[in-house]
């Protein structure tokens, strides 16, 4: 497969991604068209009528879910990129060091424990609680992995492979036992978390995702060189005088922060971290400073057009969106994966 360049390949994707956000404003139960968007906006900004219904439907429920897709799709399909290049596995994704798994048992057990009062008090404060058990969660998760796979000679990424295989079905159990004591309402919002949701968006958490995206694109697109050097392995990396061991607590600093979060605001949305930046390297190559910010723009995408998608498909019920991530990545995933092989045997 020949390479695409880089700069056209992030081009496409920037220009891309404003027209299918206005597309997915549109989509839903009550289809807005571009005239009641108009309207509606010129609304908000005072220069029409009274705010309509199309106006309340694209600022207080479409805007902010389309704002989130886009935030939890850059943390995932951004994590993803930093741990297929910590691992040097384009077939790695974030829940590999038990991030995933840990940050919804997080959530589940706030959800538990909170009992009635985290699920009848205010919105906000009721987020700020489940976030703080999700990212609490995947940190306590991530650190534990860390820590199993560290020793006086480095870090063994095969051990740390190892360490995340074991606490994730550990997340997993603990998830299934907070489950059976969970009653009705809890174990329906256990299920939304584990399925992935963007049902339940809303301001404050655009802004908790936004706040997620900014910290995460600040520093990982920094990496980008010695995730470069990382594909060489370890010892290389040390020699072309890469501090080895900051860059990995780094990025796993990031990535635990990043995919709480998600999870927190979002639920447990699987397959973006995974197939977005495999796909992006097919397109461009393994160079991590392009790969960064154009798997960032790829996956906010697909999680948008996922979104909107799950809003219709079953109308007037929905689809978890994680499910139609899956539905949606996985035939294209396979057909590259073919290509990719025919071009091989050639």
């Amino acid at each position: 497969m020949r390479l695409m360049a880089p700069s056209r390949l992030l081009l496409i994707l920037c220009c891309s991604l404003l027209p299918l956000a206005l597309v997915a404003l549109m989509m839903g139960p009550v289809v807005i068209s571009p005239d009641g968007m108009v309207r509606a906006l010129l609304a908000s900004l005072g220069a029409g009528t009274a705010a309509s219904q199309e106006g309340l439907i694209l600022f207080s429920i479409r805007l902010p879910r389309v704002l989130l897709a886009g935030l939890v799709g850059v943390c995932l399909a951004v994590c993803g990129t930093a741990m297929q290049g910590l691992f040097r596995n384009p077939l790695a994704d974030p829940s590999l060091i038990g991030v995933s798994s840990g940050a919804s048992a997080g959530a589940s057990l706030m959800i538990v424990m909170g009992g009635g009062a985290l699920l009848q008090g205010g919105q906000f404060a009721g987020l700020s609680v489940v976030a703080l058990g999700a990212f609490v969660g995947g940190f306590l998760a991530v650190i534990l992995v860390y820590r199993l796979a560290t020793s006086a000679t480095g870090t063994s990424v095969a051990t740390m492979l190892l360490a995340g295989i074991a606490i994730s079905a550990l997340a997993g159990a603990l998830n299934s036992l907070l489950s059976f004591f969970a009653d009705d309402e809890m174990l329906r919002r256990i299920s939304l978390w584990q399925m992935g949701s963007l049902d339940a968006a809303n301001w404050p958490r655009v802004w908790i995702a936004a706040a997620a995206v900014a910290v995460v694109m600040w520093v990982l697109p920094r990496e980008g060189a010695a995730l470069n050097a990382f594909l060489l392995g370890e010892s290389e990396a040390r020699h072309l005088g890469i501090e080895v061991d900051r860059v990995k607590r780094r990025l796993i600093l990031m990535t635990a922060l990043a995919i709480g979060i998600s999870v927190a605001v979002a639920g447990t949305i699987s397959f973006v971290g995974l197939i977005v930046p495999h796909i992006v390297r097919l397109l461009i190559g393994p160079d991590h400073r392009y790969l960064i910010p154009a798997s960032a723009l790829a996956g906010a995408m697909l999680l948008i057009l996922a979104d909107a998608v799950a809003r219709v498909v079953v109308a007037p019920a929905e689809l978890p969106a994680g499910i139609l991530t899956a539905l949606l990545g996985t035939p294209f995933f396979f057909s590259l994966l073919a290509q990719k092989s025919r071009v091989e045997e050639r």
